[in-house]
């Protein structure tokens, strides 16, 4: 059996290796398993997706001491402008000059490296890269996982990082609410002929969101975004198979000229688009963390976000714990990490999924409704601040990782 450690992290992805470096920080140890070949997931063209990182998880970052290795990379987002179908009634979200930007754009393999690296010289992290848990034990005293190779490990805590389809939370019995979109996010890295001057687009079509993010300017100078696009799910099998004159030129009639034209398109991705979150994201000795407790559409860029506000939340209950002789896995700590994030998470998750719906909506007059809506808004400056704070990752009980 290999050493007892604080915590035991099954899923290795962005939020459960960030939990690991955070909670080295603090001095717990832990063990990281991962089905997942990282040399697989670091290489060029694994995938095109791209994550908006908030200024309150960009302090994590900074806290847990990877935001220099990540800073080269980094396209920040000066402001998000939203438009209904690109038509008159704009509303935009600019911060105040001291305030920086609104988050900071990143290609999800530039986020994976800085982690990956961090973790391999973190001797308080042992990382099981290739593995396959085939047992769970919870117990009264501890945890403990038995691995594919027959390697067993222990600890006092188990946390639930897999994803959405978390077969550790399915052991667990956790009850899930979940409903399908009938969308799927096709993605892909766009190079064109204008500027983006920073600025993060969120178009709102009947079908779903088209979102045009803002990344850094290709080796050779040309003008590069991440590009999200919701098609219903009947429409995407067919939108994937355009040949690339068709697709850029599908694209550029969504994009309403404010890139000039599109030159290029990198390869594309999707994936299918679905709500769940968990009544409980806590168990005998179990926690979850992001997408295994709680799966938002991207139609604000707060997937990740909120993952990494439960792993601030986390380390931070532990680490109280720990002052009055409370180990991880105690019952009144993850009763704490509970109640902490169990009701913002849900406020997210409504929030983004009533947006989804509210734009979903088809007609000229909701259109002329919400472009009403929204001119209201950008003529309100408290309502706008708001909506950043929001954006921002700044708002409510913050844990203390994600302070400046």
């Amino acid at each position: 059996m290999d050493g007892r450690r604080d915590l035991l992290i099954i899923g290795g992805g962005l939020v459960g290796m960030t939990l690991a470096l955070a909670a080295a920080r603090k001095g717990f140890s832990s063990h990281v398993v991962d089905r997942a070949d990282p040399a697989e997931l670091t290489a060029e063209g694994f995938d095109g997706r791209a994550s908006a990182i908030s200024t309150a998880s960009w302090n994590l970052f900074t806290n847990i001491g990877i935001a220099d290795a990540l800073e080269p990379f980094a396209s920040p987002i000066a402001s998000i402008a939203v438009t209904d179908q690109a038509r008159p009634g704009r509303l935009d979200f600019q911060p105040e000059p001291h305030e920086g930007s609104l988050g900071r754009m990143f290609a999800n393999r530039q986020l994976r490296l800085a982690l990956f690296e961090a973790a391999e010289k973190d001797d308080l992290i042992t990382w099981h890269s290739k593995a396959e848990v085939t047992h769970r034990e919870r117990g009264e005293h501890g945890v403990s996982v038995t691995l594919g190779d027959g390697q067993s490990l222990s600890a006092s805590l188990m946390v639930a990082a897999e994803g959405r389809g978390s077969p550790t939370r399915a052991e667990a019995g956790l009850v899930v609410a979940k409903w399908d979109y009938q969308h799927r996010a096709i993605i892909a890295g766009l190079t064109h002929e204008k500027p983006h001057d920073q600025v993060a687009w969120e178009i709102f079509y009947p079908a779903g969101p088209f979102a045009l993010l803002p990344m850094r300017d290709t080796a050779d100078g040309k003008h590069s975004s991440a590009m999200v696009w919701t098609v219903d799910e009947k429409d995407a099998a067919g939108v994937l198979k355009l040949g690339e004159r068709a697709f850029l030129a599908e694209v550029e009639k969504r994009m309403g000229g404010v890139f000039g034209t599109v030159d290029s398109v990198g390869p594309r991705s999707s994936f299918p688009l679905g709500f769940h979150h968990t009544a409980r994201i806590t168990e005998h000795r179990l926690a979850l963390i992001g997408d295994a407790a709680h799966g938002i559409h991207p139609i604000a860029g707060q997937g990740l976000n909120l993952g990494l506000r439960d792993v601030g939340a986390l380390v931070e209950v532990i680490e109280e714990g720990r002052l009055i002789g409370l180990e991880p896995g105690d019952a009144q700590l993850l009763k704490r990490y509970e109640r902490w994030r169990g009701l913002d998470s849900f406020m997210v998750a409504l929030a983004t999924d009533g947006l989804t719906r509210l734009f979903g909506i088809p007609s000229k007059s909701a259109s002329a409704v919400r472009r009403l809506g929204m001119a209201g808004v950008q003529r309100a400056p408290i309502l706008k601040r708001w909506f950043m704070d929001e954006a921002r990752g700044m708002s409510g009980d913050l844990p203390e990782l994600l302070r400046a």
